[in-house]
């Protein structure tokens, strides 16, 4: 697989549009912690980020796909968790508590996440795709190629749920990754 950074859910990407879809994300996320997610459409973004509304609109057909780009590029761009622990319950804690941490500081934007996943958006739907793809091979690494498909399946329900409570505002980001590892190690007893 080439580059994440040069991937796009439309189209692959030269250095050039790389750095403007960046700009576009980074615009993005200071415009959701400045005034939430419902104030956001890609033309405030555009224009906090320096480009025409018709250049933002070739790379994201919504603010909810550029929202869910967002957190798909920071997925992609963070390391794998190194699995030194001989418990495999250890390990699954780690990978839920890594992923959970790309969002825990930027309430915000957590919840921007959140509702941009739920999107109908075909764009945001592929995305969906491959965030869920992202997060199965790290649960399945951490606990080995022979673990029961629906163990991973649920673990991945729990992210899922944990991420709709946090989009919810059922508590501090840091409050609902603790609740995740308390459930999976009560999954996996």
């Amino acid at each position: 697989m080439s580059d994440p950074a040069l991937e796009s859910t439309r189209r692959r990407l030269t250095a050039r549009q790389a750095d403007t879809v960046d700009r576009l994300g980074q615009a993005a996320v200071d415009l959701i912690a400045r005034e939430g997610f419902a104030a956001m459409t890609v033309r405030r973004v555009a224009a906090a980020a320096g480009v025409g509304a018709a250049t933002a609109y070739t790379y994201f057909s919504s603010k909810e796909h550029l929202v869910a780009e967002v957190f798909w590029r920071r997925l992609a761009h963070s390391p794998e968790v190194a699995h030194e622990s001989a418990d495999a319950v250890t390990r699954v804690v780690e990978v839920l508590w890594h992923i959970a941490m790309l969002v825990a500081d930027e309430p915000e934007f957590a919840g921007a996440v959140t509702t941009a996943l739920l999107g109908k958006d075909p764009d945001v739907e592929a995305l969906r795709l491959r965030i869920g793809r992202d997060i199965r091979d790290r649960l399945s690494a951490a606990l080995g190629p022979d673990t029961d498909p629906d163990v991973i399946e649920s673990l991945e329900m729990l992210y899922a749920g944990a991420l709709v409570r946090a989009g919810m505002e059922h508590g501090p980001f840091q409050e609902i990754a603790v609740r995740l590892e308390k459930s999976a190690r009560l999954m996996l007893r």
